[in-house]
């Protein structure tokens, strides 16, 4: 909302700068959007009478000038100017001058001959209309000379922009800034002038009758005006309006533009010529009903839409907008002004279903005080009579059916003090709060305030600490230790498991990423998921930002996938990312919320492979102490490349899927290198974590180590051949750990050869080869028998 400074110091007086002015009144809780200032950038502009013109000696387009600008000695001046003459005052850049858009003016020689500025034209000063400028700009004859431009044309103005919030919808006009300015300066606000005299006759009470029937309408108000003129406002009213972005009408129009800015109490004029039956009805609309509003375009209202009808005939939308078939126009002679109070919800909901916002919409959909109605409607009756634009009527028409009085609140002062960290005094605190009318009695230790029905954000003890806080200074209350009861503190033991799985990731060289939990309907066919797939049953938001963010993800591969080929986009050669998020898997029951899952999904391309993500997650495993694990092959999983990808077990339950992406996957991202990712279920490993790390004594007896190597089937896998290796290794064997893998001219096709190194040890007592020999050709022979496995 724009507030013109002019139009502020009619009602407070302000000695402080425009900014300083939206500083102060920011630290005292008014947000401050921004403080405008026209015409700053015009500088060293002053007004000149032009007492000689001669042609210049050396260019047959150009003239020499000898301007009057108020010193002892005239100023020259060589200009292409056609359109002045002799005693005429104009404008004059001087030396060193600034003007519209930033143009800097400095004297130098034109043909030869010294010019010591330029003369100017509107456009020059930044007033120029929609028409094309053609000359300079000819000021009255009589025009003081020497004068600064800016104060004769009245460039210089001010409007400070405020972002009301909802909750104060006392400060939706200029009086209510006003009001706040006074309490924040330490000053008094005025009231705008609302006497005027009716004149003797007719009674708009003996004309009219008013019928609410419905309770949305909180109050309505009539007023009658006879022998209108329609003519344009005074310049001063015009002014003001623009400098609010309200376009002057007409003066009925303005006038009602003119109090909703002033007072914050919208308004509207109606042709009384169309009121045929003199019967006003507020109820809603009927449905299917059609309705042309002002600004021409036809509405379709239906029974949620509050109406004002003539009878049955609708001739405004309730707080919106008003009918064209009762507009002002110019040949109007007789009005009735609407000062009315709506329910805000309903003009807010009304206003989204006709997509038409309007300025007295958006004030009446932040519930404004029903008792503003009369003090507008008083206003716009002083205004008719100020600006001569009509007669009021006798009587007043005032439907009020529950009125709304102040409510009083009591708060203990040494509370407040308390709250705050202060130690104001009961007075101040007094001062602070009549300030912003909230008038108060003190009752020993108690502050009892008589809230008015503007102020509906004053209902309990800490909106009365914040009306303190503010105007004692935000600045002005001192850093103190908060004053409460000592909780339990640190993390849950959840959240020492996540920092475990980061601490393991980052130190395998992986950088955490993060992704949007709601994502696009499209991304089960860019990972290929079947139609049927359980993963494409989802939870669909109800106000999505768009398609691309109208779901939440069951699987969050689609959003590494997203990652990996945004970095493969910005050419980086190589990425390895992580990232520990949710995926909402929706309840049967639809009344219920849907599970929500903790996964682990870790994502990678360039100089990397299978095994390097397989490691990853095995590192991850180890250091939460998560033994028994097993990978088994998957071949069915569409996302992922068939042969190259493993299903990870703890025991005998599933934790997730790790290996390499399918290249049409890859392919739908536009990432031309393979990528591996593993998606794991946290909430399964949290289940088998285990942090208690148990002392082992360093052995005591040696071990003993045989290499095999094992020529198998391509198709063999080597957690088949490891799972045979412990089972058959009795209670000596220590480990087995794969060191070769090979294919090649000495192996035969269709083979591979498999190494390992397996560590034979006891713990009572020294092996004997005997034993060892023993155990280990067990494990071969049964190697032999399951797999078809050959020693090399």
């Amino acid at each position: 909302m724009k507030i013109p400074v002019k139009w502020l110091k009619d009602y407070v007086d302000i000695d402080i700068s425009p900014k300083e002015l939206g500083g102060i009144l920011t630290m005292s809780g008014s947000n401050v959007e921004e403080v405008i200032i026209s015409g700053a950038e015009i500088e060293n502009v002053v007004t000149g009478k032009i007492i000689e013109i001669v042609k210049h000696p050396d260019a047959d387009k150009l003239v020499v000038c000898q301007v009057d600008i108020g010193l002892d000695v005239p100023t020259q001046i060589v200009t292409a100017a056609t359109n002045m003459k002799e005693q005429d005052i104009v404008p004059v850049a001087l030396h060193g001058s600034s003007l519209h858009g930033g143009l800097k003016i400095k004297k130098g020689k034109l043909r030869g001959i010294l010019s010591n500025g330029m003369f100017c034209s509107e456009e020059e000063l930044g007033i120029a209309g929609d028409e094309p400028v053609h000359g300079l700009m000819i000021l009255p004859a009589d025009t003081i000379v020497g004068k600064d431009i800016k104060e004769v044309l009245k460039l210089q103005s001010a409007v400070i922009d405020f972002e009301i919030t909802s909750n104060r919808p006392d400060c939706l006009s200029v009086l209510g800034i006003a009001r706040e300015t006074a309490a924040t300066l330490g000053t008094q606000y005025r009231k705008p002038a609302l006497d005027y005299k009716a004149t003797p006759g007719e009674n708009v009470e003996d004309i009219y009758k008013v019928h609410i029937k419905d309770e949305l309408c909180r109050r309505y108000m009539l007023k009658g005006v006879k022998n209108i003129k329609i003519e344009p406002s005074p310049q001063w009213m015009q002014e003001r309006l623009l400098e609010a972005e309200i376009r002057p009408i007409n003066n009925i129009v303005d006038i009602t533009n003119f109090v909703m800015i002033e007072i914050g109490q919208p308004m509207h004029a109606f042709d009384a010529r169309q009121i045929k039956t003199n019967n006003i009805t507020i109820e809603r609309s009927k449905p299917l009903e059609k309705f042309i509003t002002l600004d021409k375009v036809e509405r379709d209202l239906d029974e949620c839409i509050l109406n004002i009808k003539d009878g049955d005939r609708a001739i405004a939308i309730a707080g919106i907008m008003g009918g064209l078939n009762s507009e002002i126009r110019e040949d109007t002679s007789r009005i009735i002004f609407e000062s009315a109070n709506f329910e805000g919800v309903n003009i807010r909901l009304s206003s989204k279903k006709l997509s038409l916002r309007t300025d007295a919409s958006s004030r009446y959909e932040k519930d404004l005080d029903p008792n503003m109605a009369e003090m507008a409607i008083d206003r716009a009756c002083h205004l008719i009579q100020e600006l001569g634009a009509g007669e009021i009527m006798e009587g007043c028409i005032d439907v009020y059916p529950k009125q709304l009085i102040p409510h009083t609140l009591e708060v203990d002062s040494s509370w407040i003090n308390s709250f705050l960290g202060t130690d104001i005094s009961k007075g101040n605190m007094k001062m602070y709060l009549d300030r912003l009318e909230l008038s108060t009695e003190i009752q020993g230790d108690a502050l009892v305030i008589l809230v008015p029905t503007n102020r509906s954000d004053i209902n309990i003890r800490e909106d009365v600490a914040e009306e303190v806080a503010r105007i004692f200074g935000y600045d002005n209350i001192p850093s103190t230790i908060p004053n409460c009861t000592a909780t339990k503190s640190g993390k849950s033991e959840k959240q020492k498991f996540e920092d475990k799985v980061v601490e393991a990731l980052t130190s395998s060289a992986l950088n955490q990423s993060i992704s949007y939990s709601f994502v696009s309907p499209k991304i089960f066919n860019k990972i290929l998921v079947p139609s049927d797939s359980k993963l494409r049953k989802v939870v669909t938001i109800k106000n999505p930002l768009g398609e691309d963010f109208s779901i939440m993800r069951t699987t969050m591969v689609a959003s590494m996938m997203e990652c990996l080929g945004r970095n493969y986009s910005r050419n980086n050669e190589e990425a390895r990312l992580f990232e520990i998020g949710k995926v909402y898997i929706p309840n049967e029951d639809a009344q219920k919320l849907p599970e929500e899952r903790n996964i682990l999904t870790i994502g990678m391309y360039g100089n990397v492979d299978y095994l390097d993500l397989k490691g990853v997650v095995e590192n991850v495993l180890d250091i939460l102490g998560i033994k028994n694990t097993s990978f088994k092959r998957e071949n069915e999983n569409p996302t992922y490349h068939p042969g190259k990808t493993s299903n990870l077990f703890v025991k005998r339950e599933l934790v997730g899927t790790v290996g390499e992406i399918h290249p049409g996957v890859s392919e739908n991202y536009e990432v031309e290198q393979r990528c591996y990712i593993a998606e794991l279920n946290l909430d399964v490993l949290y289940k088998y974590a285990d942090f208690n790390k148990k002392y082992s004594a360093i052995p005591k007896f040696p071990a003993v180590t045989r290499d095999i190597a094992l020529i198998v089937d391509e198709e063999v896998l080597v957690q088949d051949i490891e799972d045979i290796i412990v089972k058959q290794g009795s209670n000596i064997l220590e480990s087995a750990k794969l060191f070769d893998v090979y294919k090649g001219k000495q192996i035969a096709d269709g083979k591979k050869s498999i190494a390992y190194a397996i560590v034979y040890r006891k713990e009572d007592k020294t092996l004997t080869d005997e034993e060892v020999n023993k155990v280990h050709e067990k494990i071969l022979r049964s190697l032999e028998h399951k797999l078809g496995a050959e020693l090399r």
